[in-house]
């Protein structure tokens, strides 16, 4: 059973930083497709950023492209969301999700329409102004 747990939301005024972890049991690297999302009350789920076969390649929103940044740690079954530059709009639960894909369009794909399998319980990240 593939679970997911998300830890490091918080609160942080605008400008600061945050980094979300996702410990990941039960799975294995290959081919796999791992993505950040969040959800702000009132609005959908957003596919944030996203990482195919431990970095072969990367996704991001464009709200988020040179701020957040996407990575892994296999030796310690955990995925992180290196979160700079904070803003008010980045305020949202914030969501791990896997998925087992064959190439990065795919996971592409999947992070863009939040086509995952597992997910995590979520954290939280409220950004003040």
């Amino acid at each position: 059973q593939v679970q997911l747990v998300e830890s490091g939301g918080g609160s942080v005024q605008a400008g600061g930083s945050l980094r979300l972890s996702c410990a990941i049991f039960a799975y294995t690297y290959s081919n796999a497709c791992m993505g950040w999302f969040r959800q702000a009350p009132g609005k959908e789920r957003e596919g944030v950023a996203a990482i195919y076969h431990g970095g072969y390649s990367t996704y991001y929103t464009d709200s988020v492209k040179g701020r957040f940044t996407i990575s892994q740690d296999n030796a310690k079954n955990t995925l992180y969301l290196q979160m700079n530059s904070l803003k008010p709009e980045d305020t949202a639960m914030y969501y791990c999700a896997a998925e087992y894909l064959g190439s990065g369009t795919e996971c592409y794909i999947a992070v863009t329409t939040a086509n995952f399998r597992y997910w995590g319980q979520g954290t939280q990240v409220t950004v003040s102004s």
